[in-house]
């Protein structure tokens, strides 16, 4: 039990760490940010574990596509879900860190706007898999679209919104903050593979649900 569970009892260490040190912890005193940097370890990690859910839902469809295994496809669909949840949740916490530091919880700063194109191209990716109802058929154009929904994160995150200036730390005079010691100090060994591991625990509960529920209809 404990040979298989590790990588759980792992991720809770991670996480309380991530929390204690994260809200206790020292932190740089940045001017504009002050003590809402302390949200790095939330809000940055949440797109960090969103594109590393992304790019692991990407290879099963691939996979899927290469092989027509119906496994694939649920893992696909699942990780793509988790992926969608922390991209909310990077959202979120950073509308709630943009409403302390920029005095407005949404200023369509361009990073918010793509942002929110990426998230809604993945959700139209959950809404055309629910508009069909063969099964195969599904699977092979929800694997397409997959690998579309991925390929178009780079434009609206990383480089359309990396061409014109923003609000966020490193545009329009706020300061960095990735580049301090006590940041990196939680953030790579704690907050980053804490809250990807637990991104994994969530889906695979939910990839053993979809299986259980599919081998109750067969």
């Amino acid at each position: 039990m404990l040979r298989q569970n590790w990588w759980k009892i792992l991720c809770v260490i991670l996480l309380i760490y991530t929390f204690v040190a994260g809200f206790l912890g020292p932190v740089p005193a940045k001017p504009i940010l002050n003590e809402t940097i302390r949200n790095y370890y939330f809000h940055i990690a949440m797109w960090f574990c969103m594109m590393i859910l992304f790019i692991t839902s990407l290879v099963y469809s691939i996979k899927y596509l290469r092989t027509n295994n119906h496994i694939f496809d649920i893992y696909a669909l699942e990780y793509a879900k988790t992926g969608i949840v922390y991209g909310v949740l990077g959202l979120t916490t950073g509308s709630v860190w943009a409403g302390f530091t920029w005095n407005a919880f949404w200023s369509n700063d361009p990073k918010q706007l793509g942002a929110v194109v990426a998230l809604l191209i993945y959700l139209a990716y959950l809404v055309l898999r629910n508009s069909m109802t063969d099964v195969d058929k599904r699977a092979r154009i929800g694997a397409v679209y997959n690998i579309f929904a991925f390929a178009m994160l780079f434009p609206t995150i990383w480089i359309i919104p990396r061409l014109v200036d923003s609000l966020h730390p490193g545009g329009s005079g706020n300061p960095a903050i990735n580049a301090d010691v006590h940041i990196r100090m939680v953030f790579w060994p704690g907050a980053l593979p804490g809250w990807a591991l637990l991104g994994v625990w969530i889906t695979t509960l939910r990839i053993r649900l979809q299986m259980l529920s599919e081998q109750r209809l067969h």
